[in-house]
């Protein structure tokens, strides 16, 4: 979680909109470009996110992701480009930390549990990332029943097209936080504050960084009870398919968010070799509380 940032200077524009199921900031600092270029710059920044959000979104039903998950078990899907590319990254990520990032798993018990609405169809027990077929023409098709969830992953890519739009407007100094989900670049550095597991409103860390990415994967935030009084929360592990409870919080510093968004989940649920190599092979590195 980020510090409180100071009262906005004539050249400081910060923003936030309600987008990916959190709220989105964005900072922007630069004293060669007017209010107004700024305020448009983050408007182009916004706009990132939000076709992110309307092609990625569990919750839209006209989504890619919706379609997809609808349609793809009886024939090819064509989606957006960048949804197509955020799939490619998910399965990337599968391979890479051997099914620790899966990104099938947690979709059909974070429906039954009341996180994410019902499809009211059933998925394959056994299917995972590697019923997902990528049959490029940025088409999709599915093997098996399954039902994927984007939602380990598009949150950090939507946080790296907001930068990389600010940066087409050359602007100097970018903070985007997405929930927890950040990046910044430029020659500022800026503190974050990561929250303790099992006190989340303490502040138990301190850390600076500088044009890098970071995401946080804990539990604390989505525990409680469901309709029979079992403890629940939206981070699932994709061995045993139950909703974890006690795992601390891993954040991850990487170059990118979307690398940092999907690590989180190795460092949490692969052993100790996959994410050591998974995480030294994005040029990563983690922090762990428990």
């Amino acid at each position: 979680m980020l510090s409180p940032l100071p009262t906005p200077e004539p050249h400081t524009v910060r923003r936030a909109r309600p987008l990916l199921g959190t709220l989105v900031e964005i900072a922007v600092s630069d004293d060669r470009h007017s209010q107004e270029k700024l305020h448009a710059a983050v408007s182009d920044a916004f706009a990132e996110v939000e076709r992110v959000h309307r092609l990625m979104s569990f919750h839209e039903a006209t989504s890619d992701l919706s379609l997809v998950n609808r349609h793809a078990l009886s024939r090819p899907v064509r989606v957006h480009a960048d949804t197509y590319k955020v799939f490619e990254m998910a399965l990337n990520f599968s391979w890479l930390t051997q099914g620790a990032f899966d990104p099938t798993v947690a979709a059909p018990i974070l429906e039954s549990s009341g996180y994410l609405p019902s499809c009211r169809t059933q998925c394959d027990p056994g299917a995972d990332w590697r019923d997902i077929e990528l049959l490029g023409d940025t088409c999709i098709r599915y093997r098996r029943a399954v039902r994927a969830d984007l939602g380990g992953i598009a949150k950090g890519f939507a946080v790296d097209l907001a930068v990389c739009a600010l940066a087409a407007r050359d602007i100097e100094d970018v903070l985007v936080n997405a929930g927890g989900d950040l990046r910044v670049a430029g020659p500022r550095s800026h503190g974050v504050r990561l929250r303790h597991p099992v006190e989340p409103l303490e502040k138990a860390y301190f850390l600076e960084i500088k044009g890098r990415a970071l995401a946080t994967s804990a539990p604390y935030f989505s525990r409680r009870k469901d309709a029979s009084n079992r403890e629940m929360s939206a981070l699932v592990d994709p061995v045993n398919r139950m909703p974890e409870l006690d795992v601390g919080s891993v954040t991850v510093l990487a170059s990118d968010c979307a690398s940092a968004d999907a690590l989180t989940k190795a460092v949490l649920f692969a052993s100790r070799e996959v994410a050591e190599r998974s995480l030294a092979v994005c040029g990563a590195e983690a922090c762990v509380i428990k």
